[in-house]
């Protein structure tokens, strides 16, 4: 009898903001549902979504973001007018939006979407309040990653 082949762990992430951490500087995360569509589960499904553009506001109590892209399939619904750009509202417990309003009112702080996944069956989406960087905070982080990388060959060197 032929043994099972495992199933890897599939990564869940179906986008991420990459810009997000290279212009700002992230303080907290929050996890965030969505609602959503049925035409835009099935784009997303097939991958077609672009965070980089996008951010997260908030009106009357609640989080909306605006800006990210869902493209929709071609083999969508005809009776289903696709927006790619619509604003979608982002679930989030009271003491969360709660939070956000405070860091962004007081503390001047930005909420931006860090990145989309799959948890369950459920799309998630993380997003997270920060400051912008200056251009010197982004001279820093880089020479500080290079430096970091030096130092793990340097170390790789030496134990041989």
């Amino acid at each position: 009898m032929a043994k099972k082949p495992k199933k890897k762990p599939s990564d869940n992430t179906i986008a991420q903001n990459r810009s997000a951490r290279h212009e700002f500087s992230i303080h907290d995360d929050y996890e965030a549902g969505m609602e959503l569509q049925g035409w835009e589960i099935k784009a997303i499904r097939h991958g077609k979504v672009n965070l980089t553009e996008s951010y997260v506001f908030l009106r009357n109590g609640e989080a909306f973001i605006s800006g990210m892209t869902i493209t929709p399939l071609q083999a969508a619904s005809t009776h289903v007018v696709a927006d790619p750009t619509r604003v979608r509202k982002l679930l989030l417990n009271r003491r969360e939006l709660d939070k956000l309003a405070g860091a962004v009112n007081r503390d001047g702080e930005t909420i931006v979407a860090l990145s989309m996944y799959w948890k369950g069956s459920w799309v998630k989406m993380k997003i997270g309040t920060a400051k912008g960087k200056k251009m010197h905070d982004k001279r820093a982080d880089k020479k500080d990653r290079d430096w970091q990388r030096d130092k793990a060959r340097i170390m790789k060197n030496a134990n041989r």
